[in-house]
């Protein structure tokens, strides 16, 4: 397997599924984390996160250079899992619309060539009524455009619902 993509809601059982498949392959995992501690709810997720991870998975956190980071770590025989890419789209949002647009066809250039064995996990937020707000609509919009480029390039693509993942490639 050379790319996942698995989408899910909130508590779907995305990020479980997610690091079962990286201890699985029985390869050296590395976790990158796109979450940023700005509150203590999202300090204390972030900690039930790092103490339910094999000790031995190493541990990156980027909030926003994410290629850069893909492109330092890529190497044969290595399972690299990011979660979450909501958080990630969430983060470059607040961008000027050039680096956005720079981030993500950076990303997408990266994970179509990656040597590493690929883990993405990511929040279907399509399944909803449309936003009000302007901001959310676009976020909505772009993360299903991410998704949908994903998807094509991916070898598998799970959807979460309830703990049970479906296939829908691969």
């Amino acid at each position: 397997m050379g790319m996942e993509l698995i989408l899910g809601g909130a508590r779907s059982g995305k990020s479980k599924l997610a690091e079962q498949r990286a201890k699985d392959s029985a390869l050296p995992v590395l976790y990158v984390a796109t979450a940023q501690a700005l509150d203590a709810e999202m300090l204390q997720r972030i900690r039930h996160h790092q103490q339910t991870r094999p000790a031995t998975w190493q541990l990156v956190e980027e909030p926003i250079d994410l290629a850069d980071v893909l492109l330092q770590h890529d190497q044969p025989q290595r399972l690299i899992l990011v979660d979450c890419l909501t958080l990630w789209l969430s983060n470059v949002l607040t961008q000027n619309e050039a680096l956005f647009q720079q981030q993500i066809d950076g990303f997408l250039d990266v994970v179509a060539k990656l040597e590493a064995q690929l883990i993405l996990v990511s929040n279907e937020t399509g399944l909803g009524v449309v936003p009000m707000g302007e901001l959310s609509r676009k976020f909505v919009d772009e993360s299903g455009r991410l998704h949908q480029k994903l998807a094509q390039l991916a070898d598998r693509v799970t959807f979460c619902v309830a703990g049970l993942p479906m296939t829908l490639k691969g």
